[in-house]
């Protein structure tokens, strides 16, 4: 078995681990629920490689990406449901289908105009999908405007849909300034929470903090999933320098002081504002 760009050897690849007797043991206890988590951890690698700017990891994730939606559908296709074929098949249909002004005839000339033009072909969509899945029997987890935002998006995400789902009928703020005061709003009420001692009125009151500042990163324009990431990012550079500096004067970051370590900090702080 070779290397090829071509990728039909990938699903060749795929078929033989999942070969009865002449497989991989490991490939072949798996189903679509043990997989599932390995196929969001791959997106969020996709993600840091281009957070980093680094386009060899990128073309590396992207294959490992990939890989998990082959996956998928090979398990699929041992139980009859549908192939990789399939899938290229629905995600082109959907592509030409969503895009009109490319591939037919449309008057979408301007980039709000074709995002209209997208919702009101999406929203057809989602007709379809709901008589599709009632003839099927399936049962809707929830309904409503909110019912089409998956659960399964991390929070922030979730919590971003839903905003901008309630926004679409006019359940909304005009402007970023009051969202301000109602992050002031819900500091204090966290404030208080914890002066009560209360660890569940504690919980409650952060998720609305966290959730209001959500609301504001929309409204400027910042996805939150990427801002926190983006300070993550930036957390762990400036612990590095820490732990690095007190290495270069023999410290130990175990016994270091709160005083001296946050000193460092500042430190870092400084160096990223003059780098």
């Amino acid at each position: 078995m070779e290397p090829s760009r071509d990728i039909s050897r990938l699903l060749e690849i795929m078929a033989a681990l999942r070969t009865p007797v002449t497989g991989c043991p490991w490939d072949l206890e798996q189903n679509f629920e043990t997989i599932k988590p390995y196929t969001i951890e791959e997106a969020y690698e996709v993600a840091d490689a281009i957070e980093r700017k680094d386009m060899g990891d990128l073309c590396e994730e992207l294959g490992d990406l990939l890989l998990q939606v082959i996956f998928h559908a090979q398990m699929a296709e041992e139980k009859g449901l549908f192939s990789f074929g399939d899938v290229v098949e629905a995600i082109t249909r959907k592509m030409i289908r969503r895009h009109p002004h490319v591939f037919a005839v449309s008057d979408a000339g301007t980039p709000g105009a074709v995002k209209a033009q997208w919702d009101e072909i999406k929203t057809q969509e989602k007709r379809e999908r709901a008589e599709r899945r009632a003839k099927a029997g399936y049962v809707e987890p929830s309904s409503g405007l909110l019912g089409s935002v998956q659960r399964s998006f991390p929070a922030l995400t979730e919590a971003l849909k839903i905003q901008e789902k309630a926004a679409k009928v006019g359940f909304d703020w005009k402007e970023a300034a009051p969202i301000i005061d109602k992050i002031e709003e819900e500091i204090g009420e966290l404030r208080e929470a914890l002066a009560e001692g209360n660890s569940q009125a504690v919980a409650d009151e952060l998720g609305d903090l966290i959730f209001a500042t959500v609301n504001i990163g929309r409204h400027v324009g910042a996805d939150p999933e990427m801002a926190l990431r983006g300070t993550n990012t930036k957390f762990r550079k400036r612990f590095r320098y820490i732990e690095t500096s007190l290495e270069a004067t023999g410290e130990d970051i175990g016994g270091a002081s709160l005083e001296r370590m946050e000193e460092l900090w500042v430190e870092a702080k400084g160096s990223e504002r003059r780098g």
